[in-house]
């Protein structure tokens, strides 16, 4: 078993006794650090960058280094999952993702394979190992991947949307198509995160950016059950489960085969305490708070830190930081974490 210097983030994740909370943020390595564009711009374009293992990896390193985090996260994409299955994308500046071709019948799903992460995604492994390499024990590295229902609507679709009306088309107009590219889709990603813990991600965690356009119904079928189906397959470390926007089925996803279950902020973290009582949760700053001054950050983690508590908890935000963010301020909040909740003043909120 790897030792590590800071295991907080595993412990937590466990469900084990920590000293203080472990924090960490998505999209912690990307446009809010000077460096990473430095190393962006080396590469030439956001899908070179995370084709290049070193320059991925160094990338992956840097929040670590300059902002404090308990944790790494691998930089990659979740549409690495689509071009490993045969469906390329580009990524198109200020527009996002696009998709030359797309899927809608199931002589498309039969054109597709299912990924073999060390032929079609070995960059990203690679980048793993040397991520590993260079952290030398110092914090975990996650792994992650998108989950099935949200790769599905960037495959249908063919970019990015606010609706995914033509992915939701789908559902409603054919099922057999939408449950046979979803199988698809899980068991290319159930491959795809055996091989990241292989690499050595310590532990792993699904985004289900898109589970809020569904209805519950909807989510019942075309979503929980695929993510059930990796939950249950992916048993060697910690594995969180991020639904955004899907705060109709928490106490569903709360009944998963997983460790550790994400909040976005529109969630309530002490109703979220009462549906999810054996888990822990992770989450849920706005973004935006990010905004606001040195003070009031302080004021909002605090807050945040009182509710959730500081046992069986990660803190983090309730999606992504946003690229115009001042460092400075991410740096405030990662720092207001740590000095709130070591505080021997404070007590968990739960049992």
């Amino acid at each position: 078993m790897e030792l590590l210097q800071n295991d907080l983030l595993l412990r937590a994740a466990r469900g084990e006794k920590t000293e203080r909370v472990p924090v960490w943020m998505m999209r912690q390595a990307g446009r809010i650090l000077a460096e990473y564009r430095a190393v962006r711009e080396k590469a030439g374009s956001f899908i070179q960058l995370a084709t290049n293992p070193e320059l991925a990896a160094e990338v992956t390193i840097q929040p670590v280094d300059l902002l404090g985090v308990d944790a790494a996260i691998i930089f990659s994409d979740i549409l690495v999952v689509p071009e490993a299955m045969g469906l390329p994308y580009e990524m198109e500046e200020k527009r996002g993702p696009v998709f030359p071709n797309v899927v809608r019948t199931i002589a498309d799903i039969d054109r597709l394979r299912i990924a073999e992460p060390e032929r079609d995604l070995k960059y990203v492994l690679d980048a793993i190992k040397i991520v590993k390499r260079e952290l030398n024990g110092r914090v975990p590295l996650i792994g992650f991947a998108g989950a099935p229902f949200t790769i599905f609507c960037y495959m249908v679709e063919g970019r990015g949307s606010k609706t995914f009306s033509i992915a939701k088309k789908a559902l409603y107009a054919d099922a057999e198509f939408s449950h046979t590219l979803l199988q698809k889709i899980t068991d290319s990603t159930i491959a795809y995160l055996k091989a990241q813990i292989a690499a050595g991600a310590n532990l792993v965690q699904l985004f289900d950016s898109w589970a809020g356009i569904l209805s519950p119904a909807q989510y019942r079928e075309y979503s929980l059950p695929y993510i059930k189906q990796i939950c249950d397959a992916i048993f060697e470390v910690p594995l969180t489960v991020f639904a955004k926007g899907a705060f109709f089925a928490r106490q569903e996803i709360g009944q998963l085969n997983c460790s550790v279950v994400g909040l976005d902020w529109n969630m309530d973290p002490a109703e979220s305490r009462l549906l999810i009582p054996d888990k822990t949760l992770q989450g849920n700053l706005d973004p935006c708070v990010l905004y606001a001054s040195f003070s009031q950050i302080k004021v909002e983690v605090r807050k945040m830190i009182e509710t959730f508590g500081t046992q069986h908890y990660i803190a983090n935000l309730g999606h992504g930081v946003y690229p115009d963010t001042n460092p400075d301020k991410v740096r405030c909040f990662i720092e207001s974490v740590k000095e709130y909740s070591e505080s021997p003043a404070q007590t968990s909120s739960i049992g």
